[in-house]
């Protein structure tokens, strides 16, 4: 048999005997020598010799497998038998993967892209995203997602079909799979070495995984081969012989019995029991094998366990009792305790998994497992394994340094596992699942315990979690949370948990862990040194450990069918509420200056007891525990809202920001719901079932506002820095407000719930789709990792109702916003709920904000034109369960509460501010709309006023309390106080009592004085809790009047008092009216309405009424009194008759002063600001900004605009651009002619030329150099770089980099213009060559000559090099000329781009504006006219003079000039007047115009004439001839075309091969086409540009008529009909002679190279206006093609692959592979494609960013959702679309360069992009 080292054919030969043998009869030994084979090959110690070693072994394992067949066919034939109907496909972390709701099942289904697509989900709710942790596809799982989005593969195939497997296919792998798999385990057996103390280190795991990783594919490309194959590997995988036979280490083999031992050593490392071993010590005393306890270092183990290797993780304090008395809770039963420590392996599966947790999870490893699900018996044995594995798991998680990705590989395969169902369910039967889980999180947070510090330190026993400790710090419980909710997430299993009581014992154990936690105490003296961040730990696992599996609990308890559970979850809660109060030795006052924002069991308790009554129809009596219990429910709740209003008072300042972080977590939208809601929703329980009194005078005293409740005007506070009291008092009222007007759990159904959180939001910001939902939190979904959204339907739908889309706008100059949802103008009139929006608001800035749009609104629509107060909301009617809650309007200490401030505010005391009293006439407002009754007639006769003046109230209804009057009411009082003095104070009528008026001190009594009596608040409820704590049940109805005097304030605190007793003489009523007159500032300015109108009693709700400030409140509560009582109205009445006292006038406050002040600076300002520009105007220096950039060359010359490729197919090659055109004629001219006049014939700046644009404004020379210094000295500038010459205008604050001089004297010019002149053509002509020869001398020194030398300077550093130089010797000057008048041509020709390509139909205003051309010829023709141009070369003589044919005399050697017919026109025409002296005359310039509109002519024949076949030639020839003699035969084209005709054919310029032909009929097209207006266009602008004139508008087609007109070329007399181009013809010397002589310079050349005559002749005359690329409807097309499209350098997927808008180059953004000399790929290609300038669209953003030079912006994206949304990277995975409107405004600024101007936010990319 051949050696281990046998050649390929060897093993294909040995593979196919023994194959055959195996069918054969002595079957028995050939699978015994098959075995010693295997065994021989796959030993540990072949393997681990490396790569060639396992290379060869697979390569064995593939001969044997395929029976010696080639591999390739064998995997073909498997794959035949497939039946898989699942899809399966396996992917990591990062991958693209989809999720559609309408199809989704379970809310983690996922979706590979290619079933996606291949699916039909048009118009679902779906959405893309990035995978954190890996996936698999669910395609054909229908336990997952429904049938209807399967894709096309995965629908069809069923079982039926499918031909069973041939038994010898697969016969081979049955023998060879198990031994294969056991040499895998005997490697991981081998490299793992126990570490003695530390972690194995990470480099030996790393190695021995390398090792395996040919194995690992090896297995990974089976399973890929299909059912058949998968079903085989699952039976090797999962039976208990082989693994039996082959691992037992019995046996004679000293390597696997070496590899056992091995085993056994790791498992006793990982703190497991082999059960053997268990069971020979016996159960019950745990042996030293079970070292769990000490592994996990929790304190308390037993004595045998105490090994060494722990005490590093010994608990931090210390303190072994509280582990034990914990422990010894939750080892009791030995269930649980073998759930940590037994581990039994009995198949490879089992081990193969051990192994995986052992190595911490290596991805290979996890995808071979996760590949193999689509077996249906795999996946139930994988699952049971997982669960069985479950504790293990959690010590390596918490041991592992690499948490992080080893959770994330955890949930890749839980989530497969736990998401179905059906399988949950199976394993929660079978194997405990619930239990396991529970007992696991149970463990784990019980490593991280430390004692709690509320209440009593010394003797607390209630331990809570470190919030400081990693394990909560990294989240690293999240893997164990998510499977818990995830499982919870199904109904059965739910429900086995919620009837299994000890299941709930357990579970509120762990929760108290968490009750309590991160405690904060506030400090008081100096700053706390170091702000620890630990709060957000702390959030998330209430949130993630506590809230999530306890909504996911609630979801399954919707029917009364269910109520059973929740008395269970209510029982047990309360039980461990009452043990947690015992622990923490809590009687009835909490300890002061702590608080905790963690009450995870009060919640748990509030929020089934809301289910309970929603939809189970409990009766809430029957589930609430008594009093006692209820009132210390209630404290320590209201101690966190007492605490909110302290931290937003500054009274926890020293404490750092992070209390401030805390209290706006805790109302933040993500958290409400479990938080802020339940808090609130249970003190509204507790106030509807405690006494009113009792809980109202709690809340005050909480607040510690209790002493400024007196009607004193002066107070000592002996809790309160008087600072933080007008604040304090503010948050009692709003917090009582609130408590009295939320309705979210007392009688809300979830739409209105849903319609009001949408209003309050809205109502602060508009907003996007996105954010709404994400702020909107509805009943958090178990499972937070999923992103499902609840009861999206009724969201889309409330939405349409409440709110007005607004389209995203885009002005081009500002910043773009997105689709904005805005609330309708009904929601702001009638549903605009500012109590809802201080409830929802994070910043309190906020609240201001949704009044400010509040304001607005009435304003617009001209409800209330003033300053509005909040609205008052007509609620929602309570439930009958909370009825109770309307006692707390209705008792006397909240009245006499609100008298008092009603008081104090009319007598203007300290500390009192408008929101108080908007507060106090809420909750009266409140209280008159909850009324319990309408009193009875009788009972007003008997309360008559004459009652005595020691007690406030009679009764405890409102509505009769309103109209009681209070006359003399006793308080004490400092002595220093006012009311103390002799002489009555002015603000009370003096009577017999004056010398002891005083006024009343309410509440915090240092003395029982009659007055008083019920008012020592704190006095009142200490007795009230006394009694009910001693069951005095009969009394504790009643208001029971405290005999002795309580002093409680701090000893030595208390300062001197006297008691006075002041007059009142008001009630409510009163106070209420003489209020309205003070905010009105007039005297008897309230008047009964009803008193005209009796309707209003009968139909209160009056819109008048529903929206206005403080006095309309004030009306409307007056009205509310009258309707509900006749004895109110009547009182009311009286009062209004009687005179009132004066109110002081209103005195001008500082404020409303310093708002008058501001008012007339700002005049001031204004007209100062006026005369300065005046004064600017009127300079002369401007700033002009020049900015280098280049878009002509991107001109193209096909109008079918190019698009971006998405397929292999579409490329786009960049040689139709008119820059390139260009390069080529240009290096063909320099080929052929002389360097120095080639450079003349032709313009540069296609690719890279200098565009010059100004803002527009003035300022002189020095100025300029000032501010630049200036701007050097700062050094906060960001955007830009001043020692660049950078900087922004001081006015405009637009960005320029350089400073165009003002040319003075624009006036005279206008004058020369004008003259007209009556010279002939002959003269001028003349005129113009003499003055071409003077040679432009610079202008003596001049501060003007320096600043036009340092614009020339700036215009030649911002171009490239390569864009300037074009002659053969560098450096040359006829290479300056060139580029000079170049820039003009560029600035003349991007001017037209502008206009949309012509003149006439009025283009871009804005263009005009932005053009400082008149400057920049002033600057360029100083420049031009420093060059002389040799007369003999003077283009301007060829033109216009018949010369001698010099042909004669031409040397050889020197190459010609270039002919005249090949030179560019244009180029001429700016040669020609940049060379003439400034400023240029009119009649010059028209001269020059003639000329050069000759040529172009005579260019045009030429090049037709060639176009034309030779029989059309000779056809034009002759008619031309016939002609030529008439009288206006140089005005006729046919004639001129003639004549050029036979003066070409001298030469051998037709003799070339047929053209393409063109028939007489497309000549006359042709020629019409070619009035080519392109020399018109470019002078009109130039005449515009130096002279002024207006441009004249007219229609396109006519466009060639009037400019020509215009420019003097046309005589006007001639009428448009008859009109032809060569009307315009103005010969200089005879027409034949002229085109002679041109035409005999290129029959010269011809002579020598025929082949370039016609290349040359025909230019293409037409350009498309520049354009960027069409991009696709829907961005998915973009994405799919070009995410996964790979980099031409690297061949890899680039991590931010980047495609170039300009000309499609896919590019890698800051990829590395692509870079060069420190440049990386989009820098490089921006300065390529674009000279400096690129857009680019970054594939995983949908985000456009614009490279400029050394600086780059994010510009935003072009692509929106449905809503108008941007979804920056992707994050939302929302299907986008293009918004042509955007895309516009991008391609707008790249065309006229205006990227500079209007994007705000540069930074400098330092070539790293």
């Amino acid at each position: 048999m051949a050696g281990t080292g046998a050649s390929g054919r060897d093993k294909w030969e040995t593979a196919t005997r023994l194959k055959a043998a195996l069918g054969g009869e002595n079957g028995a030994a050939a699978a015994g020598e098959l075995r010693a084979l295997l065994e021989r090959v796959l030993a540990p110690a072949a393997g681990s010799g490396g790569g060639e070693a396992a290379g060869e072994a697979l390569e064995w394992c593939r001969c044997l497998l395929s029976g010696g067949e080639p591999w390739d066919g064998f995997v073909q034939a498997v794959r035949a038998y497939d039946p898989a109907t699942l899809c399966g496909l396996v992917w990591t972390a990062n991958f693209v993967a989809y999720r559609c709701r309408t199809c989704g099942i379970s809310p983690c289904m996922s979706l590979c892209a290619e079933c996606f697509h291949q699916g039909e989900h048009a118009g679902h709710d779906y959405n893309m995203f990035r995978s954190q942790a890996g996936g698999a596809c669910d395609c054909g799982d229908s336990n997952v997602m429904r049938e209807a989005g399967f894709c096309k593969r995965h629908r069809i195939k069923s079982n039926s079909n499918v031909p069973c497997v041939p038994k010898d296919l697969l016969m081979m792998s049955e023998l060879v799979l198990p031994q294969f798999i056991f040499s895998l385990i005997q490697h991981l057996r081998e490299g793992y070495n126990e570490p003695a103390l530390d972690l194995p280190s990470e480099k030996d795991l790393h190695k021995i995984l390398q090792v395996l990783e040919p194995h690992v594919s090896f297995l990974e490309d089976l399973t890929k081969m299909g059912g058949a194959m998968r079903s085989v590997l699952t039976q090797v995988l999962t039976s208990q012989q082989f693994y039996k036979d082959l691992s037992s280490g019995v046996g004679e083999n000293a390597c696997a019995k070496k590899s056992h031992e091995k085993y056994l050593i790791a498992l006793k490392g990982s703190g497991l029991a082999f059960p053997e071993d268990k069971l020979a010590c016996g159960m019950e005393e745990q042996g030293a094998g079970t070292s769990t306890l000490a592994v996990q270092g929790l304190a308390g183990a037993t004595a045998t366990s105490g090994q060494g290797d722990s005490s590093d993780e010994e608990d931090q304090d210390g303190s072994q009792g509280v582990g034990k008395r914990k422990r010894v809770k939750l080892s009791s039963t030995t269930k649980d305790q073998s759930i940590m420590d037994v581990l039994k392996h009995k198949c490879f599966l089992e081990e193969l998994l051990f192994w995986t947790i052992k190595y911490e999870f290596p991805q290979k490893m996890v995808t071979f497992l996760l590949n193999m699900l689509p077996d249906q018996d795999y996946k139930v044995a994988f699952t049971k394994t997982f669960v069985q594995h479950y504790a293990f798991i959690m010590k390596t998680l918490k041991k592992s340094h690499e948490s992080d990705t080893m959770s994330n590989r955890i949930v890749h395969i839980s989530v497969q596992l736990f998401s179905n169902e059906e399988l949950a369910r199976q394993v929660t039967e079978e194997c405990q699942l619930l239990d396991i889980m529970v007992t696991v999180l149970l463990y784990m947070m019980e490593s991280c315990l430390i004692k709690s510090e509320l209440q009593d330190e010394e003797n607390s026993l209630h331990v809570v979690v470190n919030c400081g400790e990693a394990l909560l710090k990294n989240n690293t419980y999240w893997p164990l949370v998510s499977d818990f909710i995830n499982i919870l997430s199904h109904q059965s299993v739910a429900k086995k948990f919620l009837e299994d009581h000890g299941l709930l014992v357990t579970w509120m154990n762990f929760v108290s862990f968490f009750q309590g936690m991160n405690l904060n105490k506030r400090e008081l003296n100096e700053h706390v040194e170091f702000e620890s961040q630990t709060y957000y730990a702390a959030f998330a696992a209430e949130l993630e450990a506590c809230a999530q599996p306890m909504w996911g609990l609630l979801s399954h308890c919707k029917v009364r069918e269910t109520q059973e559970y929740t008395r269970n979850v209510v029982r047990y809660c309360l039980e461990a509420l009452q043990d947690w109060f015992d622990a923490i030795n809590f009687v009835d006052e909490p300890a002061p200056n702590q608080v905790t924002f963690h009450l995870p069991l009060h919640r748990y308790f509030a929020m089934f007891l809301s289910k309970a009554v929603k939809c189970q129809e409990l009766d809430l009596d029957t589930i609430l525990p008594d009093q006692e219990m209820l009132m210390k429910l209630m404290i320590h709740p209201l101690q966190i809202q007492a605490s909110l209003s302290e931290i937003h008072s500054n009274m926890w300042v020293r404490n750092g920001l992070q209390i401030k972080g805390q209290a706006m977590t805790y109302v933040q939208s993500h958290f409400c719901n479990s938080m802020i809601d339940p808090d609130i929703y249970l003190l509204q329980v507790c106030a509807s079932r405690l006494d009113p009194d009792y809980f109202i005078s709690s809340v005050f005293e909480r607040f510690k506002v209790v002493d400024l409740l007196t009607m004193a005007s002066q107070h000592q506070n002996t809790v309160l820095d008087s600072e933080h009291e007008r604040s304090m008092l503010e948050g009692a009222l709003t917090f009582l407000v609130l408590l009295l007007s939320l309705r979210l759990h007392l009688g809300m159904t979830d739409d209105e719930i849903l319609r009001a959180e949408m209003v309050a939001q809205l109502c602060m910001n508009d907003r996007t789709h996105s954010s709404l939902l994400d702020l909107i939190s509805l009943e958090k979904n178990p499972n937070p990792k999923s992103g499902i959204i609840p009861g999206s339907l009724s969201f889309e739908s409330v939405l349409s109702a409440v709110a007005d889309f607004k389209a995203p706008v885009f002005e081009p100059g500002g910043s773009m916003q997105q689709g904005m949802y805005t609330p309708k103008a009904e929601v702001w009139d009638k549903e605009f709920d500012p109590v809802m929006v201080i409830l929802r608001t994070v910043y309190r800035r906020d609240v201001q904000s949704a009044m400010d749009r509040y304001t607005a609104f009435l304003k617009q629509s001209g409800k209330f034109p003033g300053n509005p107060w909040p609205p008052y909301k007509k609620r929602t009617p309570l439930h009958p369960s909370y009825k109770g809650l309307v006692k707390l309007l209705h008792c006397k200490t909240l009245h006499i509460v609100l008298f008092t401030l009603l008081y104090k505010i009319l007598m203007d005391h300290q500390n009192l501010s408008e929101h108080v009293l908007c507060m106090v006439l809420y909750l009266i407002e409140l209280g008159l709309e909850n009324s319990p009754e309408r009193e009875s007639d009788e009972e007003v006769v008997r309360c008559g006023q004459e009652r005595c003046h020691d007690s406030w109230f009679p009764g405890s209804n409102l509505v009769s309390n309103m109209r009681h009057f209070i006359n003399y009411v006793r308080v004490r009082v400092p002595e220093t106080a006012p009311e103390v003095k002799k002489e009555p104070p002015a603000s009370t009528s003096s009577d017999g009592l004056a010398s002891s008026q005083s006024s009343r001190r309410k509440s915090l009594q240092r003395e029982n004085s009659g007055t008083a009596q019920v008012f020592s608040l704190v006095a009142e409820r200490r007795k009230k809790f006394q009694e009910i704590i001693n069951r005095n049940t009969s009394e504790a109805n009643q208001v029971v009047r405290p005999k002795a005097s309580m002093k409680w304030s701090a000893p030595g605190a208390t300062p001197q008092l006297t008691t006075a007793i002041l007059e009142v003489k008001e009630s409510m009523l009163s106070l209420l009216i003489k209020l309205h007159h003070k905010l009105s500032g007039k005297q008897n300015s309230y008047y009964p309405p009803w008193l005209d109108d009796v309707d209003v009693l009968i139909h209160p709700e009056i819109p008048r009424y529903s929206h206005g400030d403080g006095m309309t409140a004030v009306e409307r509560i007056l009205l509310k009194a009258a309707v509900q009582s006749r004895l109110n109205k009547r009182i009311i009445e009286e009062i209004c008759r009687k005179v009132t006292p004066p109110v002081p006038p209103k005195k001008i406050s500082s404020a409303e002063k310093k708002t008058l002040d501001k008012e007339e600076r700002r005049q001031k300002a204004r007209e100062r600001q006026q005369k300065l520009l005046a004064e600017f105007a009127s300079r002369q220096k401007s700033f002009m900004e020049t900015a280098m950039d280049v878009v002509l060359g991107q001109c193209r010359n096909s109008t079918e605009p190019k698009k971006l490729p998405t397929t292999e197919e579409e490329q786009i090659y960049p040689w139709d651009t008119c820059a390139a055109l260009h390069d080529v004629r240009l290096t063909t001219l320099q080929r052929y002619f002389k360097d120095s006049s080639c450079l003349q014939a032709v313009s540069i700046g296609w690719e890279g030329g200098v565009y010059v644009q100004t803002c527009g404004h003035t300022l002189h020379i020095d100025c300029h150099k000032s501010y630049m210094e200036s701007l050097r000295n700062d050094q906060v500038l960001q955007g830009f770089s001043v020692d660049k010459g950078e900087f922004t205008c001081p006015l405009c604050r637009q960005f320029a980099n350089s400073v165009l001089p003002c040319y003075p004297g624009n006036n005279v010019e206008r004058s020369l213009w004008q003259s007209h002149s009556n010279k002939c053509m002959r003269d001028l002509v003349q005129e113009v060559e003499d003055l071409q020869e003077q040679l432009g001398t610079f202008p003596s020194e001049t501060n003007l000559s320096k600043e036009m030398e340092s614009v020339m300077k700036d215009i030649k550093s911002t171009t490239q090099k390569k864009y300037t130089d074009y002659s053969k010797s560098p450096g040359s000057p006829d290479n300056d000329f060139l580029f000079m008048y170049s820039v003009a041509r560029t600035n003349l020709e991007l001017e037209l781009v502008h206009r949309g390509g012509n003149l006439c139909s009025g283009g871009a205003s804005t263009a005009g504006k932005r053009s400082c051309l008149n400057q920049l010829f002033h600057v360029l023709a100083m420049h031009m006219r420093l060059y002389s141009i040799d007369s003999a070369y003077n283009p301007w003589r060829k033109l216009t003079q018949t010369m001698q044919d010099k042909n004669s005399e031409l040397i050889s050697e020197e190459l010609p000039e270039v002919p005249v017919l090949y030179r560019d026109v244009s180029s001429l025409l700016l040669i020609q007047i940049l060379t003439m002296p400034q400023p240029l005359h009119k009649e010059h310039f028209t001269c020059i115009v003639k000329v050069l509109f000759t040529l172009l002519y005579t260019q045009a024949l030429a090049a037709l004439s060639v176009k034309c076949s030779a029989e059309d030639r000779m056809a034009w020839k002759e008619s031309g001839a016939l002609k030529k003699n008439t009288c206006n035969g140089e005005k006729s084209w046919e004639v001129l075309l003639g004549h050029v005709v036979s003066e070409l054919s001298k030469g051998k310029i037709y003799e070339e091969r047929e053209t393409e032909e063109l028939t007489f009929l497309t000549l006359v097209t042709a020629y019409s086409e070619f009035s080519n207006y392109f020399l018109p266009l470019i002078t009109s602008l130039l005449q515009h540009h130096l002279f002024g004139g207006d441009l004249p508008s007219c229609q396109e087609d006519e466009e060639f008529t009037v400019l020509a007109s215009c420019l003097g070329l046309l005589p006007s007399f001639q009428s448009s009909d008859e009109f032809t181009s060569a009307s315009c013809l103005d010969w200089p010397v005879p027409a034949f002679d002229m085109i002679s002589q041109w035409c005999s310079e290129l029959a010269s050349f011809a002579d020598r190279h025929p082949d370039q005559v016609k290349a040359l002749l025909i230019q293409e005359p037409k350009w498309d206006l520049p354009r960027l690329l069409q991009l696709p409807e829907n961005y998915n097309t973009i994405f799919q093609y070009y995410h996964r499209k790979t980099c031409t350098v690297c061949t890899k997927v680039p991590k931010d692959p980047a495609v170039c808008l300009v000309c499609g180059t896919f590019v890698c953004l800051k990829g590395l592979c692509c870079k060069q000399q420190s440049y990386c790929e989009c820098v490089l290609h921006s300065q390529n494609c674009g000279a400096g300038t690129g857009i680019f669209l970054l594939i995983n953003a949908s985000v456009i960013i614009i490279i400029r030079g050394h600086r780059f912006c994010l510009w935003g994206s072009v692509y929106l959702d449905a809503h108008g949304e941007e979804d920056r990277d992707l994050r939302r995975g929302k299907p986008l679309y293009i918004c042509k409107e955007r895309y516009k405004v991008l391609e707008q600024q790249w065309v006229s360069h205006t990227f500079d101007h209007i994007n705000k936010r540069w930074g400098p990319h330092y070539n790293g992009l």
